[in-house]
């Protein structure tokens, strides 16, 4: 699989990520999230992102990669829930972390995000602070920040981050847009999430109440033609290919649709009269839409 430099950290990924929320689903057993792991690392896989807030991934991840976990990039996130401490203490930094490293079974989380925490959080001297000592001491190789719109936008400019990840789709594309020109020029690794739009598309009505919701309309504005492709290739290899992205996370529980993803990467960027459509119908109608959190 293709890979990439990740900013300037000295890592290299594959296009295409594994996005490790659904391994950590308790209704996916621990036979199939096994082969489901290591089927990602055999296609050419080479960044699983995880976090704290995704039940059993980072222990399954833990359990079942560790003897292969010089084949991958490991990215996991935080800033809350590590028992005994408040949320988004200096502590639940520190301690969160330890409790990654065990969990996961490794030394070192290459890449570790605030977790979507708000943009006065975000700028929280203790923790930058926190953040920057559980990186000298060598247990996380880059600090970043997972999230949208201005807190965003402040974590690139701020000089304390070396990755972000980030909301980018046919109906996302906001960050496309304002963070990432900005990301590229200060070398900054970018993970893309949410690449196929929450399959918004497959909805014949706006199902209301549910995560895909705002991106079904958003695709009903933006009257997107996918040129002769199916939808889920059309979504993902936009996301994939886009300009400043190091690489995007997919999440699955199905191996079947890990093999698909793997395969429609390699078909490479959309032609250009296809991106062209898209651009023209964002600054037609995407204009004013933020980033999903």
């Amino acid at each position: 699989m293709m890979q990439r430099e990740f900013g300037k950290t000295g890592l290299r990924v594959g296009v295409l990520g594994l996005g490790a929320g659904q391994v950590g689903a308790e209704a996916l057993s621990e036979t199939e999230a096994e082969r489901l792991l290591h089927r990602a690392l055999d296609l050419g896989l080479t960044l699983i992102d995880t976090a704290r807030g995704y039940g059993l991934s980072e222990e399954r991840i833990g359990r079942h990669l560790a003897r292969r976990r010089d084949e991958f990039v490991l990215s996991s996130k935080g800033g809350y829930g590590a028992e005994g401490t408040e949320d988004w203490s200096p502590q639940s930094i520190s301690r969160g972390v330890e409790r990654a490293l065990r969990l996961l079974k490794t030394e070192r989380i290459d890449i570790f995000h605030l977790h979507s925490c708000p943009l006065d959080t975000l700028q929280r001297e203790d923790l930058l602070g926190a953040l920057g000592e559980v990186r000298a001491a060598g247990l996380i190789g880059v600090a970043a920040y997972s999230g949208e719109n201005e807190a965003l936008f402040w974590a690139v400019q701020s000089g304390h981050f070396g990755s972000v990840e980030t909301s980018v789709s046919v109906a996302d594309q906001r960050s496309l847009h304002h963070a990432l020109p900005l990301a590229a020029k200060k070398g900054l690794g970018v993970i893309a999430k949410r690449p196929i739009a929450n399959a918004a598309w497959q909805f014949r009505e706006r199902p209301a109440g549910q995560y895909a919701e705002v991106y079904w309309e958003r695709l009903q504005a933006l009257r997107l033609d996918p040129g002769g492709l199916g939808w889920p290739e059309f979504a993902l290899r936009f996301s994939a290919f886009a300009p400043g992205v190091s690489s995007a996370i997919v999440g699955t529980a199905s191996l079947q649709n890990l093999e698909w993803n793997a395969q429609v990467v390699e078909a490479g960027p959309l032609p250009q009269a296809l991106l062209a459509h898209v651009e023209a119908a964002w600054q037609a109608h995407g204009q004013a839409w933020g980033g999903e959190v």
